[in-house]
């Protein structure tokens, strides 16, 4: 079998591809992919992503914790938001998180209609995802959840990682895919000096909360790949078949 790996550079263009028989991993790395893996790394019971903030209620006076965010902070009112340092093993381990965010959620929401699996994707745990990719007789689908529809750099560099990780195991690429590959390889010596060029960073950067950006570039960090099973976010089973 021919595997294919593309890049969706942002939701907008999701009906675009045929992703029906294909992984799609959904990359939002400032924060909500990279919280949500080391939320689940961190032993969470779960996470449950929900479209809107309203959507959280619903889950009220259940024993979860519930977290919001939107435009870089958090609602009013909620437990927390999407920082990972919200997400550690004190405050998350063996408890179930509902979550909505401002891209990544939403990303999630519109590739669950359609897609074979969802994972999520970080650098956090770039190199146990692109592993357990490669052992997946399947094409994979890299949507990056952007800004608002628009297209970010933080995410397509991630993209570009998984890419440069897997080329050796795929065979075919469409552009969207050199050329995140590409840019990668611009700001792979020096991730958080490259996305000061960034919209999302200066947007992070005014609410003082450097130290998320620093956290969710790191590299491999955690191994949990969480992966959507109904309505939730768990740890996958490496050892799982297809």
């Amino acid at each position: 079998m021919q595997k294919s790996i593309e890049v969706c550079l942002t939701p907008a263009l999701l009906d675009l591809y045929a992703i029906e028989d294909s992984i799609v991993v959904v990359i939002d790395v400032l924060r909500a992919t990279s919280s949500i893996v080391y939320g689940i790394d961190n032993g969470a019971a779960a996470i449950i992503p929900v479209a809107n903030v309203e959507d959280c209620l619903d889950y009220s006076d259940k024993g979860y914790l519930l977290a919001a965010e939107r435009d870089g902070q958090v609602v009013e009112e909620y437990d927390f938001g999407n920082s990972p340092f919200s997400y550690t093993q004190e405050k998350v381990g063996g408890r179930t998180v509902v979550l909505t965010t401002t891209n990544g959620t939403k990303a999630l929401h519109m590739a669950r209609k359609r897609a074979h699996q969802v994972v999520m994707g970080s650098f956090l745990n770039l190199h146990a995802l692109c592993n357990w990719l490669k052992t997946q007789d399947k094409s994979v689908l890299l949507l990056c959840a952007g800004w608002k529809d628009k297209f970010n750099l933080e995410d397509t560099l991630f993209a570009g990682a998984v890419v440069a990780e897997l080329r050796k195991d795929f065979t075919h690429f469409d552009d969207s895919s050199v050329a995140a590959e590409d840019l990668y390889a611009l700001a792979k010596n020096d991730l958080r000096t490259y996305l000061h060029k960034s919209s999302h960073s200066h947007r992070l950067a005014e609410l003082n909360i450097e130290e998320d950006v620093k956290f969710c570039l790191q590299l491999n960090l955690c191994q949990a790949i969480p992966v959507l099973e109904g309505d939730a976010l768990v740890s996958l089973k490496v050892t799982q078949s297809l």
